[in-house]
């Protein structure tokens, strides 16, 4: 599959050292490593921290062609604390030079010929009006593409206009528990009364195809309008969850657009997620292999 991932690059800067991330940029490495083509588009600083992000990506088997290059801020930077459970907390810097980027019509439709199979997006990114509109004119580029929105809300990093505005794009939607209590709030005229009632109603407002509930060790929910499944998790011990939920979102997509049931893609997801949490930085090597029930 093709798949386009739009979004932050930064460092995640933890008291014991430095790690390449961003949740776009783990989503796209996480969905190379399961044998995708992947498209990262983003922009680093003319600094130290964006040659090693640059270097890195090059190890992770990303092409770089759409990593920009600007000077008119530094390679993004999140402070990160861990919580006795291994759970982050994020201090993130903005400008970055993520917020930056920019495409001309003819980098653009270069980006969508041959035409992804799926566009990945995030909110964080997508606050910046000028990387928002970006992002519709991808979309509306690629008219036969699946979207996948990982909703990953932050702190004072989204508003309920630009929330709208990305559910209106969505065909398969992935967020918490905590977010589907924020976005039905925000988006949808008031709390829903459950879950199932809750992705009703975003498909019905919003058109959307698909949503996924995760449930951190719990695994997660899965609903179209034929079918919901509960999918168990798999318990872990956790390291740090950074990237974990990114890893999650890479495995889904991959099954999904492999036409894997939604049982057999949350298991997957689950299983994915679950290793990527047992070990340290949100792109840890692992291999199919680890990917066995038994290993986790």
């Amino acid at each position: 599959m093709r798949i386009l991932s739009l979004g932050e690059i930064l460092w995640d800067v933890f008291p014991d050292g430095e790690h390449l991330g961003g949740a776009p940029f783990n989503f796209a490495a996480h969905a190379r490593r399961l044998g995708n083509d992947v498209v990262f588009l983003s922009a680093v600083g003319r600094d130290e921290h964006g040659d090693a992000a640059l270097a890195r990506a090059e190890e992770l088997g990303l092409p770089t062609e759409a990593i920009q290059r600007t000077s008119q801020a530094p390679t993004g930077v999140v402070e990160v604390t861990l919580d006795a459970g291994g759970q982050p907390t994020y201090e993130i810097v903005r400008p970055a030079a993520y917020d930056f980027l920019r495409l001309d019509d003819e980098e653009l439709a270069a980006l969508v010929d041959p035409t992804p199979d799926w566009i990945y997006f995030g909110t964080l990114h997508l606050m910046d009006p000028q990387i928002r509109d970006l992002a519709g004119r991808l979309v509306e580029a690629a008219p036969t593409v699946k979207t996948f929105y990982d909703v990953n809300l932050r702190p004072e990093s989204y508003t309920a206009e630009v929330l709208r505005a990305l559910l209106g794009w969505t065909n398969v939607l992935k967020l918490n528990e905590d977010e589907v209590a924020e976005i039905g709030a925000l988006a949808l005229d008031g709390p829903r009364g459950d879950t199932a009632a809750f992705c009703r109603a975003g498909a019905q407002k919003f058109g959307w195809e698909a949503v996924c509930v995760t449930r951190g060790s719990d695994g997660c929910l899965l609903w179209t309008a034929e079918e919901t499944v509960e999918v168990a998790g798999y318990p872990a011990e956790v390291a740090d969850a950074v990237g974990a939920g990114d890893s999650f979102s890479a495995a889904l997509v991959d099954r999904l657009g492999r036409g894997a049931s939604l049982a057999e893609a949350g298991d997957f997801a689950n299983r994915v997620g679950a290793l990527v949490a047992s070990r340290r930085g949100a792109i840890p090597e692992w291999s199919p292999a680890d990917l066995a029930p038994s290993r986790l």
